[in-house]
């Protein structure tokens, strides 16, 4: 019996040692125009100590168009909230006036959950 292993190599070398390619999370990349996305807004209360938090989840927007969205439907609302990895987070039930805006805005708008 042998010692010797099996090695298997391409002509690339050995693939496991590069970098994988990562795809560019929501929120951070290009921008989709209003018309082609579809905004889906949730409510959400776990970990939160029972209060309620509205998510605009499913943009694909840059940075710096989130914050903005953010700060637009902060004013609406009149209430705080921030962007946290692509999700905009608006304090309190807020689904049917941010509804409203977005579909103002050209946006398809769906409010799930109950």
């Amino acid at each position: 019996m042998s010692n010797n292993k099996t090695v298997w190599s391409s002509e690339q070398g050995d693939l496991r040692k590069l970098p994988s390619p990562q795809p560019s999370p929501k929120g951070r990349g290009e921008s989709l125009p209003p018309q082609q996305q579809t905004i889906y807004l949730h409510r959400e209360s776990a970990g939160r100590g029972g209060k309620a938090v509205t998510l605009v989840r499913n943009l694909v927007l840059s940075a710096e168009e989130m914050k903005s969205l953010a700060k637009r439907l902060k004013q609406e609302c009149g209430t705080g909230g921030t962007v946290k990895d692509g999700v905009i987070e608006i304090q309190g039930e807020h689904r049917e006036k941010i509804a409203a805006l977005l579909s103002k805005l050209g946006y398809k708008v769906k409010i799930a959950g109950g």
